[in-house]
Formats: C-alpha cells, structure tokens, sequence
C-alpha cells in the first residue's frame, strides 16, 4: 500500500515539474535568431495567391526578413506599413530612423494574413543594418 502511495507521488511531482516547464519556457528572441526565409511583398502575395494553406504552414511563426518601402507609420500601435501590404509591429517604440517613403530592410515574426485589411501581419519586427 505505502508503494502504491509513493510511486503515485513520484509519479504526480514528475508529470507537475514536466507541465510547468514546458509551460513557463524561455521566450523567443527575433533578434537574436536568423531569418528561415528572405522574402518580398510581391513574393508573400504570390505563395498565399497560389496555395493559401502551404503558404501558411511555409511562413506561420517563422522569422522573415524583407526589404520595402514605409508608406504609413502607426505611432499609436508602434507599428508601420510596408509596400502598402505588409503591417510590422516593434516591442517597444519605433526606431527613430523610420521615415514615410524610406526603403528599410526588416526582421520579424510572420503572424499572418489579415483578409479584411488585406495585410500580412508580422510582429516584434527590428530593423537589419
């Protein structure tokens, strides 16, 4: 009986320290990671125009670095528009470099495809130098 009792509280401590380590792991650093994939605007908009679902499991979650165009700046959400089809979020504040009109080369986490704005969507994005 008392080895019934152990080997279930063995067992529970084991399965609880394993849940919350999986649970509470270390965050991801796009910054620090290289880019799974070089992209262009035009490159996204041909794989999801060509097969929306491979285009998904290509680029969901991926880090993705692009070169275009600032053609809108979001100051409120610190966020900017990219070649009028891309919208990148930055962790903190925008890079005081952003200009409306300048080319920028960006990295970040490709999130996904807005329909109702018809905007790829990446977040804690950083400028490449």
């Amino acid at each position: 009986m008392k080895k019934k009792i152990l080997t279930t509280i063995l067992l529970s401590l084991i399965i609880g320290i394993s849940v919350y380590f999986y649970t509470y792991q270390d965050h991801r650093d796009i910054d620090t990671e290289t880019a799974d994939y070089v992209v262009t605007v035009s490159g996204l908009e041909k794989d999801f125009t060509s097969n929306d679902s491979l285009a998904y499991i290509k680029y969901q979650d991926k880090t993705i670095e692009l070169t275009a165009q600032v053609t809108t700046i979001d100051t409120a959400n610190r966020g900017i528009v990219l070649g009028e089809k891309i919208f990148a979020t930055f962790k903190d504040s925008l890079p005081k470099e952003i200009v409306a009109g300048k080319t920028l080369k960006i990295k970040g986490r490709f999130l996904g495809y807005d329909e109702l704005l018809q905007e790829f969507k990446i977040d804690q994005s950083s400028i490449v130098r």
